[in-house]
């Protein structure tokens, strides 16, 4: 039996792409799919985002309408949407899979909570393996090079990205703040006049916006005398969507709780 995806924010970039792939998955049925109530796609088929022969799915306006269509709830849409789908899936305790980006701390903190209670999540800033793989490579790194190397991250993205610095940006400082024993104030985000000497202990964070960068992360590992950068670049979003399904097949089977896609992958304790 193919697993049935509920997929939130399907008018989107990261949405389509996603139906896109389960139409093309044997593994994988799209169950049923909704964006919020003021997208020009509620009401209209599927294939009218994802092209092709009219599929009979109807894009709905709610979670609540689609939400018993399914076994694993994939999201990709907006922060505070997010909270209020894990919210209301406090009561049906479906399996998610969380994309999104943006959250602030107290709304990162409840969706974990409430899923640690009810149900199983994989939530994460980046699906795709190459990112995940730069993580563990980025925490080895900074192991070795704990003392006289300052430590910048550099991430570009299009010119439509909403939030900054991007979370999988976050995601790499605060993989390097915890093998380091800091703490997220010692990110910096901009600098600007003057500023003195860098402070030693400083992880800085750097955002580039512009054109459809899809998504790139330089890490820089700065010694006196050498440099060390570990360099992702996504080329398409394929990458990412391909890692969402990969995540809601992994998480469909277990218990509730927070799993991030080094859990997924089985790189956690690698």
């Amino acid at each position: 039996m193919p697993l049935k995806i509920i997929l939130a924010g399907v008018g989107g970039r990261m949405g389509s792409m996603i139906a896109r792939l389960i139409f093309q998955n044997p593994e994988f049925e799209l169950g049923g799919a909704f964006e919020a109530p003021e997208s020009p796609y509620v009401g209209k088929d599927i294939s009218d985002i994802v092209g092709g022969p009219k599929r009979g799915i109807p894009v709905e306006d709610s979670l609540e309408k689609v939400i018993d269509k399914g076994d694993v709830i994939v999201d990709f849409t907006f922060h505070k949407a997010s909270l209020h789908h894990a919210r209301l899936n406090r009561n049906y305790k479906k399996p998610m899979v969380i994309g999104t980006t943006g959250f602030s701390k107290e709304e990162l903190a409840e969706i974990h909570a409430i899923a640690r209670e009810n149900f199983p999540l994989v939530q994460d800033y980046n699906m795709s393996m190459g990112v995940n793989l730069l993580t563990k490579l980025v925490e080895l790194t900074a192991k070795v090079l704990s003392e006289g190397y300052d430590i910048e991250i550099v991430e570009a993205h299009h010119r439509l990205k909403k939030d900054a610095p991007s979370g999988t940006a976050l995601k790499l400082a605060q993989a390097i703040a915890k093998v380091l024993n800091r703490s997220d104030e010692h990110f910096r985000y901009c600098r600007e006049g003057i500023i003195g000497e860098r402070p030693p202990l400083e992880i800085g964070i750097q955002t580039i916006r512009g054109g459809d960068i899809v998504g790139e992360h330089t890490v820089i590992f700065a010694g006196i005398g050498e440099r060390l950068e570990l360099t992702h670049r996504a080329s398409s979003r394929e990458t990412f969507a391909r890692g969402a399904l990969r995540a809601a097949l992994w998480v469909s089977d277990k218990k509730p709780g927070v799993y991030s896609m080094l859990d997924v992958l089985g790189l956690k304790d690698f």
